[in-house]
C-alpha cells in the first residue's frame, strides 16, 4: 500500500515538473532577448550604441549590418523598463518612426514583435487588420507591461502621415528606423523635450549628404548631445563570410560605400577618403615639450580664422594638439586668444619671447583698417608668423592624404578630439567633378596643408637621449599603438 503511494506521488511530482520544465522553455523561447548579443558572438558595435548616454545617437550602417537590430532592442528595453545600461524608468511612452507604413509593417514593426514577449502585451490597437494577427497589419500602438508595475506605449508613426500628425504629444523617447524628412525630425525633438527624453536613429545613407550629414555626422553646432557610428558587414558577428565576398563582389564602389559601410557618399567623393576617425582621432595626452614644433594659421576676420598648435614625435607622427576657430574677429581678439592657449600648452617661445607661426602668404596684403600687413599686425602683438608657405593645392591635398595613411597603410596624422572644426572639415571636404575640391568650409584644411607641406620628409632626430625622453617615447608610443588597435 506504501509502495502504491510512494510511486503515485513520485508520478504526480514527475507530472508538476515537466508542466514547470515546460512553461520555463515556453517563457524561454517567448523571450528573443535572452539571445541577443550573449554567448560566444558578440556584436560589439551594437553594445557601443546601447551604452551610449548621449541623447541624440545615431547608428549610420549598412543593409544587414545588424542596425534595424539594436533599434528595436533598445525600444524594447527601455519601454519594458530593464535597459541593461541605463537609469529605467516606468509608464514610458514613445514612438518608432518608420519611411510608410508599408516600411514600419515589413520592419520596425517586425522587429518590435519579435522581441516583446507576448505576455508582456496588454494591448495592441490597430489602424488596419486584426490584432489577433497584428504582424499582418498595422499597428497603431502597442500597450505592455512596465516591470515598475505600469503600462507603457510604444505608437507607430509613418513620415507619409505629414508633419501634423506628429504634433502635440509628449514623449520619453522617438526611435526612427531610418532617414525622416528634416521637418518630422525636429517635430520628434519637440515631443520629448519636456521629458528630458531623447532620440535614435538607425539608417542607411542612400540619400547623399542630406540635413543628417551635416547635422549629425558632421555635428556642424557641436551639440555635445550628438553622437553616432558607423555599421558594416564585418561588423556584424552573425552574417556568413563567403556572402558577405559574394555581394562585395557584385557591387560598385558607391554601393559598397553605403550598403556595406553605411558611408555617406556625393557626386564627387570625399577628398580625404584615408581619414578614419576611429584611427587619426585620439583623446588628449600631455606632449613632451620636444615634440613641440609649430603653429599655423589661416587668417580671417570676417571668416572663421584657424590656428593649431603642432607637434611630432621622433618617428615623424604628427599630432595636432589644439584648435582656435572664430570668425567675425579683430587681430588683437585673435592674438590674445592664440597666446592664451599656447600659454596654457607651455609652448614654446623664440628667443625674443614671440611664439612663432606659419600663416597663408596672403597675410602679406594690408587691411582695409590699417597700413600695416596682417603679417606686421600679428608681429606686433607677439607672434611671428612665416608667410613663405608652399600653397600648392593638389600636391598639398596628397602629402596630406599620405599621412593620413602611407602607402603601407600606416596612419601618421593624429588629431586630438577637441579640434572639432579640424574634423569637422575634414568629414565634409568633397572632390567636384574634377581634381578640384569644393572651395567651403576649408580654413583649418589650408593651414594643416601648410604645415604638412612645411615639413621634411625625414623625422627629426635626437640623439644621446636621456632616459626620461625613451621613457616618453616608450609610453607614447603605447598610448598611440593602442588607439590604433580600436
Amino acid at each position: 500500500m506504501e509502495k502504491t503511494k510512494e510511486s503515485l506521488l513520485k508520478m504526480e511530482l514527475t507530472k508538476q515538473l515537466n508542466i514547470i520544465c515546460k512553461e520555463i522553455n515556453r517563457r524561454k523561447n517567448n523571450n528573443k532577448l535572452l539571445s541577443y548579443n550573449t554567448g560566444k558572438k558578440i556584436h560589439q558595435k551594437q553594445i557601443e550604441f546601447h551604452k551610449c548616454k548621449k541623447r541624440n545617437r545615431w547608428v549610420f550602417g549598412g543593409n544587414r549590418s545588424g542596425k534595424t537590430e539594436c533599434g528595436a532592442v533598445e525600444t524594447v528595453w527601455l519601454a519594458r523598463g530593464i535597459h541593461p545600461y541605463k537609469e529605467n524608468k516606468n509608464n514610458i511612452c514613445c514612438w518608432v518612426v518608420s519611411l510608410s507604413t508599408q516600411v514600419q509593417r515589413d520592419v520596425a514593426q517586425n522587429k518590435i514583435l519579435y522581441y516583446l514577449n507576448p505576455d508582456w502585451i496588454l494591448d495592441v490597437v490597430m489602424l488596419s487588420g486584426s490584432k489577433n494577427s497584428a504582424s499582418m497589419g498595422i499597428i497603431d500602438f502597442i500597450v505592455v507591461k512596465n516591470i515598475f508595475g505600469g503600462t507603457s506605449k510604444i505608437g507607430f508613426k509613418s513620415c507619409d502621415q505629414g508633419r501634423e500628425k506628429f504634433q502635440g504629444t509628449s514623449l520619453d523617447f522617438v526611435w526612427f528606423d531610418e532617414e525622416p524628412p528634416y521637418d518630422i525630425y525636429l517635430e520628434c525633438k519637440m515631443r520629448v523635450l519636456d521629458r528630458n527624453g531623447e532620440v535614435f536613429g538607425t539608417m542607411t545613407p542612400l540619400k547623399g549628404l542630406t540635413w543628417v550629414y551635416d547635422e549629425i555626422y558632421l555635428n556642424k553646432y557641436n551639440d555635445d548631445n550628438v553622437w553616432c557610428t558607423f555599421m558594416s558587414w564585418e561588423d556584424n558577428p552573425f552574417l556568413n563570410k563567403n556572402e558577405i565576398k559574394a555581394l562585395s563582389n557584385s557591387m560598385s564602389s558607391d554601393e559598397l560605400n553605403s550598403r556595406k559601410y553605411g558611408k555617406f557618399g556625393s557626386n564627387g567623393g570625399m577628398v580625404y577618403c584615408e581619414f578614419d576617425e576611429n584611427v587619426n582621432v585620439i583623446e588628449p595626452f600631455d606632449i613632451p615639450l620636444d615634440w613641440q614644433d609649430i603653429i599655423s594659421i589661416d587668417p580671417g576676420l570676417n571668416n572663421p580664422l584657424s590656428c593649431h598648435w603642432y607637434a611630432c614625435d621622433y618617428d615623424g607622427n604628427v599630432y595636432v594638439v589644439a584648435e582656435h576657430y572664430e570668425a567675425k574677429k579683430d587681430i588683437n581678439y585673435h592674438t590674445k586668444k592664440i597666446k592664451e592657449i599656447s600659454k596654457m600648452l607651455n609652448w614654446k617661445t623664440l628667443s625674443n619671447g614671440n611664439y612663432y607661426s606659419l600663416i597663408d602668404s596672403a597675410a602679406n596684403q594690408k587691411t582695409l583698417a590699417s597700413t600695416k600687413s596682417v603679417a606686421e599686425l600679428f608681429l606686433e602683438h607677439g607672434i611671428t608668423v612665416n608667410t613663405n608657405v608652399n600653397k600648392n593645392l593638389f600636391v598639398g591635398i596628397q602629402r596630406v592624404k599620405s599621412y593620413f595613411k602611407n602607402a603601407e597603410g600606416v596612419s601618421k596624422l593624429f588629431i586630438f578630439k577637441n579640434c572639432v572644426n579640424l574634423i569637422r572639415e575634414i568629414k565634409s571636404y568633397f572632390w567636384k567633378d574634377g581634381d578640384t575640391p569644393y572651395k567651403r568650409d576649408d580654413h583649418c584644411l589650408d593651414e594643416l596643408r601648410y604645415y604638412i607641406m612645411n615639413k621634411p620628409d625625414t623625422p627629426k632626430l635626437i640623439l644621446n637621449k636621456t632616459l626620461v625622453q625613451k621613457d616618453k617615447e616608450r609610453l607614447l608610443r603605447k598610448i598611440k599603438n593602442s588607439y590604433t588597435a580600436l
